[in-house]
C-alpha cells in the first residue's frame, strides 16, 4: 500500500515530536541536577519493578529474595538506555519516510545504521544525510552519558555504604534504634559506656543525610540500590539513627546531645521526605505534631526493655516519655515506611510492613566482651 505524502509528513512531524521527548527525557535524567522525571523513565521503572514483583513474590527466603533484587537497578539502566534509543530509532524513521523513494523499511535501515553509528546505510540527498547525522551524533551522545552517568552513581553509592557499614558494629544487622543505644552504652561489653560519642555520630549522620537527599533525588536509581550484605539497608540505618535520636531526647532528655540530635532529626526526615516525593508519595512539607505513628506502645515498651538489658540509663517514665517519641517519630515514620516497602527493605523491627508478608529479623547483640586474665 503506498502512503500519501501528507501522511508521512504527519509522520516526521510525530518523529520530531518523539525525538524531542527522548531528549528532554536523557537531559532531564543524566544532565539536570535536580529531579526531572519523564513518562518514558516512568514507565521503564514500572515495568522493571512489575517483573521483579512477580519473580519476587513466590520467594520466601530473604537471602535469596535479596539476591534476585540487587540485579533490580541494572535491569532498570540498561531498559532506560533501550528505551531511549528505540524512541530515537523510531522518531529518526519517521523523519526520514518523508524522503524521495523512501519506504518506511528503508527509513528505518538508515535510521538504525545511523543512531548505533553502524554506518552501512545512507540515504541520497542533502536533508537526509543531515538527518542521518544528527542520528548518528544523537545515538554517540546517549551512550556516552549514559557510560559517564555510571561512575557518578558509583560514587554517590559507596559514600552511602561506608558509613552504613560502619553501623553495624553500633546497631546491629538490620540496624534498630533501642539497639544502638544499648550498644553505645555497654560497648560491647567492654565496661566503658560510649554515649559521650553519641553528638560526633549525629553530626556525622547529618552530613549523611544530607548527602543522600541531594544524590538520591538527582540520580533516583540510587534510591533502589541495595547494600553488598542482605541485611543491611540504608534506610533501615537511617531510620535508626532517627530513632535512637528520639529515644534519646524522650527517655533521658538530660543526658542527650540535644543539639546534634535535633540536628540530626531536622536532616534526616527532611532527607526520607525529599526522597519519597521524587519516588511519587505525596508528602506535606511539615508533619501534624498532633499526628499519630504507626509503631504501638507495646513496641515501643519492647524497644525500652531492650536497653534495659544492660542497664541504659533513663530518667522518665515509659508512659511520660512516649508522646514525646510520638512527636519526634511522627515527622518521619510515614516516609521511611513508604520508601522501605518500596524497595522491598530487609523487614527490621519498626520497620512497618512490607508488600510481601514477612518476619521482622531482630538484629543479634555479641556477647559481652571477654574479661582480661589476672596476671
Amino acid at each position: 500500500m503506498v502512503v500519501p505524502l501528507a501522511a508521512r509528513w504527519v509522520a516526521a512531524t510525530a518523529g520530531i515530536l518523539l525525538v524531542l521527548t527522548g531528549w528532554q527525557s536523557v537531559i532531564g535524567t543524566l544532565i539536570v541536577p535536580r529531579p526531572v522525571g519523564s513518562w518514558l523513565t516512568r514507565m521503564v521503572d514500572r515495568l522493571v519493578l512489575a517483573a521483579y514483583m512477580a519473580v519476587t513474590r513466590p520467594v520466601s527466603d530473604w537471602v535469596r529474595r535479596d539476591r534476585i533484587l540487587a540485579t533490580q537497578v541494572a535491569a532498570i539502566l540498561v531498559t532506560q538506555l533501550g528505551a531511549w534509543l528505540a524512541i530515537f530509532l523510531a522518531g529518526y524513521t519517521l523523519i526520514l519516510w518523508p524522503s524521495h523513494g523512501r519506504s518506511i523499511t528503508s527509513a528505518l535501515t538508515d535510521a538504525g545504521s545511523s543512531v548505533f553509528t553502524l554506518g552501512f546505510a545512507e540515504p541520497p540527498g542533502t536533508t537526509p544525510a543531515v538527518v542521518v547525522f544528527l542520528a548518528a551524533a544523537t545515538g554517540m551522545v546517549v551512550v556516552a552519558l549514559q557510560i559517564g552517568y555510571l561512575p557518578t552513581l558509583y560514587a554517590a553509592f559507596n559514600r552511602r555504604e561506608t558509613d552504613v557499614a560502619l553501623l553495624v558494629s553500633r546497631a546491629g544487622v538490620p540496624s534498630f534504634g533501642p539497639e544502638l543505644l544499648a550498644r553505645q552504652y555497654y560497648a560491647l561489653g567492654s565496661g566503658v559506656s560510649t554515649l559521650d560519642t553519641l553528638p560526633g555520630l549525629y553530626q556525622q549522620w547529618e552530613r549523611w543525610a544530607a548527602d543522600v537527599a541531594e544524590s538520591h533525588t538527582t540520580y533516583l536509581p540510587l534510591v533502589r540500590f541495595r547494600s553488598p550484605q542482605p541485611y543491611s539497608s540504608w534506610v533501615i540505618s537511617l531510620l535508626a539513627m532517627l530513632d535512637s535520636a528520639a529515644l534519646f531526647l524522650a527517655l533521658a532528655p538530660e543526658q542527650a546531645p540535644t543539639v546534634p540530635a535535633r540536628l540530626f532529626l531536622r536532616s534526616g526526615f527532611t532527607c526520607l521526605t525529599r526522597v519519597a516525593r521524587a519516588m511519587g508519595m505525596v508528602v506535606a512539607e511539615e508533619a501534624d505534631p498532633e499526628g499519630r505513628i504507626t509503631l504501638t506502645y507495646e513496641e515501643f515498651l519492647d524497644g525500652i526493655a531492650r536497653m534495659h538489658q544492660v542497664g541504659f540509663p533513663t530518667t522518665r517514665d515509659p508512659a511520660d516519655a512516649w508522646p514525646d517519641f510520638v512527636g519526634w517519630r511522627v515527622n518521619y515514620e510515614s516516609a521511611a515506611y513508604w520508601i522501605a516497602a518500596a524497595i522491598d527493605a530487609v523487614p527490621a523491627p519498626w520497620s512497618g510492613p512490607r508488600r510481601h508478608a514477612m518476619t521482622a529479623v531482630a538484629p543479634t547483640r555479641p556477647p559481652s566482651g571477654r574479661q582480661r586474665p589476672n596476671t
